[in-house]
């Protein structure tokens, strides 16, 4: 689980459920940054409510920091738990390139390993 997440509303006011929704999914994309990074990353997630002519819509921001980085992520959603997972599918395809780049050499070893069939 990352350990640092910060989450606020912006002229909304957040319950426990919202909170501890956003700790279950985005904490829960440790497992896509390298262990050497993992102590040293920091989250800030805002939730913030647009008013459309018609219908409410939930935009939800992360700010992910972390080593040599800084990964941004802003979606939109007709609700607050849809707006978070399209966070969350975004963050994860991004967190994979950077775990590409900057992982240890014996994650590159297995990779040019398994792409020559041994």
């Amino acid at each position: 689980m990352i350990k640092s997440i910060n989450i606020s509303g912006v002229h909304k006011k957040l319950n426990n459920d919202i909170e501890s929704y956003v700790q279950r999914k985005i904490g829960a994309l440790d497992r896509f940054i390298p262990k050497n990074a993992r102590e040293s990353t920091h989250a800030e997630v805002k939730i913030k409510q647009s008013k459309a002519k018609d219908k409410k819509q939930y935009e939800c921001e992360v700010i992910l920091r972390l080593p040599k980085t800084q990964i941004t992520v802003h979606k939109k959603g007709l609700t607050i738990p849809e707006a978070i997972d399209l966070v969350e599918e975004n963050l994860k395809i991004q967190l994979k390139k950077y775990k590409e780049k900057h992982a240890g050499p014996r994650l590159h070893r297995r990779l040019i390993n398994r792409l020559q069939g041994k």
